[in-house]
């Protein structure tokens, strides 16, 4: 893969799973943005949470596609990608899901936590089974659903390419239409990670140039923002209960974002901040496993704590929830670097991926005494 697009793919990651920490903050009925009684904070936290970062699902699910099928149809060993997959998805997820569920039961039977999760201690065994392993319903952890539903696009994945190998205008018309219409979700949870999916392995097994955009990258990111500052309009005075149409313009706009979110990319690879992002490997995976139980944590303090001030909390939860994820992710590094690696899937930085890239691609030179005694 061209380095500046794995880089660029890295920030997107990076910036998009840092979002999703605004999408999960804890709020309870008394302080729902939609009452409107913290003014332009609440039309903010509307915009931030169900307009802005809806996009990283449809993104993130659009990467993983690309990224499977970059060497194209010949090149894809299905058998390979399962056992791969095992071991950077399915064990991470049931690691931190199950953790977490473990942490929630010792809670809860010490009489804690009650309200602010599911009941864990007295829930019945297919209750208890879809917390775990999410085979129905939410897990535990409930932003952990995506790497649910990106298996199950793994294990599908050879008809998804099949199909729009063969077919890409309909099939992507079909899954559009399934993602944005009101119709069931079948197996699964959220129904935009397939359409995400199946349009990164369409862009990859059709060779689609995607830096075709980089040229348009400024007229194209505005015109997204644009787009999410009008949909939270809509949202801000239609909710919480969204009518049916605008609940599929929400879901047609978070798809619409992938483009904004590349050519954001584009731009943001060019400054000094951009590279830095970039070489940050596993930790857009840590944030993404581990904020949620922690911004549940701030939420049960803060309430124990009984401060009325709730955007005192709003705007420290997600900076100190960072500022944590950050600082045990690099010690996690450091001082424990097996669970780290099963933790984050293997996931390496950036720049040592790319060292290891260009090594394997550069030959050595005849006068290199390794290259002689070899």
């Amino acid at each position: 893969m061209d380095a500046t697009v794995s880089a660029r793919i890295n920030v997107m990651r990076i910036v998009l799973i840092s979002g999703i920490i605004f999408v999960h903050v804890p709020y309870d009925p008394a302080t729902s943005p939609y009452l409107g009684q913290f003014g332009g904070l609440d039309w903010m936290r509307v915009f931030l949470a169900d307009s802005l970062f809806r996009i990283g699902v449809p993104c993130l699910s659009a990467i993983s596609g690309y990224l499977l099928f970059q060497r194209g149809w010949d090149a894809f060993d299905y058998a390979k990608t399962l056992r791969t997959k095992a071991s950077t998805i399915l064990v991470p997820f049931l690691l931190w899901n199950t953790a977490f569920l473990a942490l929630v039961y010792v809670a809860q039977s010490q009489g804690i936590g009650f309200g602010y999760l599911p009941d864990v201690v007295n829930a019945a065994p297919r209750d208890l089974m879809n917390l775990t392993l999410a085979i129905e319903t939410w897990p535990i952890n409930i932003p952990l659903y995506f790497l649910r539903d990106l298996l199950l696009c793994l294990l599908l994945s050879p008809l998804i390419a099949l199909a729009v190998l063969r077919y890409p205008r309909t099939v992507l018309a079909l899954m559009l239409a399934y993602a944005v219409l009101p119709v069931p979700n079948g197996i699964f949870l959220k129904k935009a990670i397939l359409f995400g999916f199946s349009f990164g392995v369409c862009a990859a097994l059709h060779r689609v140039d995607i830096k075709r955009l980089d040229r348009f990258a400024a007229p194209v990111v505005l015109a997204v923002f644009a787009m999410a500052v009008l949909l939270s309009l809509a949202l801000y005075a239609y909710g919480p209960e969204f009518p049916a149409w605008l609940d599929m313009v929400r879901s047609l706009a978070a798809i619409a974002g992938i483009f904004g979110a590349w050519t954001l990319s584009a731009l943001l690879i060019q400054t000094r901040a951009g590279q830095a992002l970039s070489r940050l490997g596993g930790l857009s995976f840590w944030i993404f496993c581990a904020h949620y139980p922690l911004l549940i944590l701030f939420w049960m303090v803060w309430n124990r704590l009984d401060i009325p001030d709730y955007p005192l909390f709003y705007a420290a939860s997600p900076v100190l929830a960072l500022a944590i994820l950050v600082s045990t992710h690099a010690a996690a590094r450091r001082f424990l670097p097996s669970l780290h690696a099963v933790l984050t899937g293997r996931r390496i930085g950036g720049q040592k991926r790319q060292s290891a890239e260009r090594s394997q691609h550069t030959p050595m030179k005849p006068s290199d005494p390794l290259a002689q005694r070899r």
